[in-house]
């Protein structure tokens, strides 16, 4: 059976979920009917716009922009401070009524997750049906608009919901992507990055559909691995598996939230440095090695992303974990600063489990794969022994 998986995305959920919670507790104006921004300090006026209503839009308010600037372009704009622990409590709650429908559920940022809805298929007659109910549910019982993304693939689910909004159901399976994908812009694409973009542009890559009939061997040449990535999901390429919190759980991970935004890749770097000799400990200890890698951030807009990618072979190396995870890091970011950074492992097994070794693997120097994991073992043991401050590595040899 073919999969059929769901992109539910709130519609500018901090700012429609500061309007619910404002006309639940009595007040007459809908923060989503005019003008209005949520970020910043009111009195100040500094800091960045976390997110805006569709009235505000109109005057060309882009998330992520100084709020001095959203007033200069709006004056009678209207600014209500953001409110995390709020947010938290409106995600958890949609996330639970979500639940009611399914357990294949795959929550990757506060205000939005994937389902797969492949299991429940045959209670309804099609999946726009279904998508229907379930938009139609959230605003009755919430109060707030969802638009929900369909198709076989978590990457075309996630397209398809950034069409128009809000308040919408859209399609994009694998036939429709020449008609209602192809024609957009290549900024649109999910993962191509503002760096991506400008190096696309100077090909002369424009729209997605150029992208996609583009040789894929090119595009590897000027932007590595990420080139061929992205014309993996230019051509609908993507993930089909729904990673549910309990298979999710099944992994071992670390993040944390910086005291300073990191503002440059060294900056980021010296993060996941740490994170990636946290998390290999903790395999280590476990007896575990790690098949797959993930890295999220978060920017200091609370937007969050993450990606994931295949270790040749398993491993619970330090040095593994950080040159993959800078790999994703490069290809994730955008030029943004950096608030969270997180590392996380999955696909684990057990550390005596026999490996396949590929013709790759026969050619790598063995010495130093050795001396690799005597150096790690010998860090643990001096950690363990007189703190975890006791030694820092500097990088990598």
């Amino acid at each position: 059976m073919t999969p059929i998986i769901f992109h539910i995305d709130v519609n500018s959920a901090y700012l429609s979920w500061t309007a619910v919670e404002k006309l639940k507790n009595g007040s007459k104006i809908d923060l989503r009917e005019i003008p209005c921004i949520i970020g910043g300090d009111q009195k100040s006026r500094h800091g960045v716009v976390l997110a805006k209503s569709i009235p505000a839009k109109k005057y060309g308010i882009r998330t992520g922009e100084p709020v001095a600037n959203a007033f200069r372009k709006c004056p009678g704009l209207i600014m209500e401070p953001p409110n995390h622990k709020m947010y938290s409590i409106y995600s958890r709650k949609l996330m639970d009524f979500l639940y009611t429908y399914t357990p294949d559920i795959e929550q990757v940022s506060v205000d939005e997750c994937y389902m797969d809805f492949t299991g429940i298929s045959g209670r309804y007659t099609s999946s726009v049906e279904a998508a229907l109910e379930i938009k139609n549910a959230v605003y009755e019982k919430f109060g707030f608009t969802v638009n929900v993304g369909i198709s076989s693939n978590k990457l075309l689910a996630k397209m398809a919901s950034d069409f128009e909004k809000p308040n919408k159901i859209h399609t994009l399976f694998p036939q429709e992507i020449q008609l209602k994908m192809w024609p957009l812009p290549v900024s649109e694409l999910y993962m191509a990055g503002k760096s991506s973009v400008e190096v696309l542009k100077k090909l002369e890559i424009r729209t997605i559909g150029q992208l996609a009939k583009t040789d894929p061997h090119i595009l590897e040449l000027h932007l590595k691995s990420h080139g061929r990535t992205l014309w993996e999901f230019a051509n609908g390429i993507g993930d089909m598996k729904v990673h549910s919190e309990e298979s999710a759980a099944k992994g071992i991970g670390n993040s944390t939230t910086l005291s300073e935004d990191a503002r440059t890749e060294e900056e980021a770097k010296e993060v996941l440095l740490w994170l990636s000799e946290s998390v290999g400990k903790r395999l280590r200890k476990a007896e575990q090695k790690a098949g797959m890698v993930s890295v999220e951030i978060k920017y200091h807009d609370f937007r969050t992303f993450s990606h994931q990618k295949q270790f040749m072979r398993a491993t619970n190396s330090d040095q593994m974990i950080y040159e993959n995870a800078c790999e994703l890091f490069k290809e994730l970011w955008n030029g943004q600063p950096v608030r969270l950074l997180g590392i996380r492992t999955s696909k684990l097994v057990e550390e005596s489990a026999p490996e396949q070794l590929t013709i790759f693997d026969m050619q790598l120097e063995k010495p130093k794969d050795e001396k690799q994991k005597k150096l790690d073992k010998a860090l643990d043991d001096i950690r363990k022994r007189f703190g975890e401050d006791a030694v820092k590595r500097g990088t990598f040899l």
